[in-house]
């Protein structure tokens, strides 16, 4: 047997990758702890699941899944290109946004380029960023949100990609539309926009809005969505992404040709139609929003205004320590030291006994 160093064969930026950690599988913790009623709020999913409709979709695809899905998915854009109001052509569907945000920087970024994103923003922007051994430039929060001025401010020649989150996990945060406009059109027209909506479902503030229709002034301007969160098909994995035909082709090209599976295809149609789950899942978060931000107050913790599916609020010890505590209590939470906030966990919205159980076991381990 050689002793060859395969580590040492990867490509330059895929051996210093650590790779993404997600929440911690309920599974898991069973086989763990022996634990049976696990209260997971760690991955932003919807605690409502999916609509009747997709369930259906879900159901009926059963007899056919000796086939391939339809590599282009037709009807999956045909239904969106209605949704949204635009031609198909604008749309690259991926196996969740991940997989988009990942198509871009292989379709754009080579190691003589830079990607540009904010302290604190959604950790995959410097993984892809690394993977394909590009320049990350990181510029610093303004109140754990994305400070505009200071992005605009490290934009070189170098500059290829810039990630915008909005609403930014795992902060929850988000960029005032007049801003981010403001910031778009001063970017070179060989600067590409990405403006991530993983979270635009939930959002209710009144200087929020999306950037999709910004498309047909900024051609540079990419938008990305997901069926994972409000539509509650995370288990599914799909997403898409919106922007001007030509970099669709782009994004087309480095594509694998059924990177979105039968399944996916078919209950993202049938849950993009059900207006009203999407309806109920969204009042759930507004309710639970309210209760978690009002028992955070009541305990005198401090917490970031978020308009997400999720709230970070600040812990009188390490993160880590209090993920570790809760874990004991069978509930499961994201501690963000990753994203250079060591002193907080974040917390998804669950349903109100779900909250419920987590604030009890918080009051418990805080100290």
């Amino acid at each position: 047997m050689s002793g060859c160093d395969f580590i040492g064969l990867a490509a330059e930026g895929v051996r210093a990758l650590r790779p993404y950690r997600p929440g911690k599988p309920v599974e898991e913790l069973q086989r763990e702890l022996g634990l049976k009623h696990i209260v997971k709020l760690a991955s932003n999913e919807s605690p409502l699941g999916p609509g009747p409709a997709a369930l259906d979709a879900v159901a009926a695809c059963a007899k056919s899944l000796a086939r391939y899905p339809d590599g282009n998915g037709f009807a999956l854009k045909r239904a969106l290109a209605s949704h949204h109001g635009l031609a198909p052509d604008k749309l690259t569907l991926g196996n969740g946004s991940n997989d988009v945000l990942e198509l871009i920087t292989r379709a754009y970024v080579s190691p003589a380029h830079e990607v540009l994103f904010s302290e604190h923003a959604f950790a995959v922007y410097p993984l892809v960023t690394q993977a394909v051994g590009a320049t990350a430039v990181v510029t610093p929060a303004r109140s754990f949100g994305h400070d505009l001025n200071a992005m605009a401010g490290a934009v070189t020649p170098r500059t290829r990609v810039v990630f915008v989150a909005s609403p930014n996990n795992p902060t929850g945060t988000f960029s005032e539309a007049k801003a981010l406009e403001a910031f778009i059109a001063g970017l070179p027209e060989t600067v590409l926009v990405v403006v991530d909506e993983a979270y635009f479902e939930y959002v209710e503030a009144p200087d929020y809005e999306s950037f999709i229709p910004a498309i047909k002034r900024h051609r540079n301007l990419i938008v990305t969505r997901t069926f994972s969160k409000a539509y509650g098909l995370a288990g599914l994995r799909a997403g898409y992404a919106v922007s001007d035909p030509q970099v669709a082709d782009v994004l087309n090209r480095v594509r694998q040709p059924f990177n979105v599976n039968s399944v996916a295809l078919a209950a993202a149609e049938a849950a993009l139609g059900d207006s009203d789950h999407l309806r109920r899942s969204v009042a759930i978060n507004r309710s639970g929003m309210r209760q978690l931000a009002g028992a955070f107050d009541d305990m005198g913790l401090k917490h970031i205004p978020s308009v997400g599916n999720f709230i970070a609020v600040r812990m009188p010890r390490p993160g880590v320590e209090i993920f570790d505590a809760l874990l004991r209590e069978g509930i499961i939470v994201r501690p963000i030291a990753e994203y250079g906030m060591p002193d907080f966990i974040r917390v998804t919205v669950g349903l109100e006994e779900e909250n419920n159980r987590f604030v009890a076991a918080l009051r418990k381990v805080r100290g």
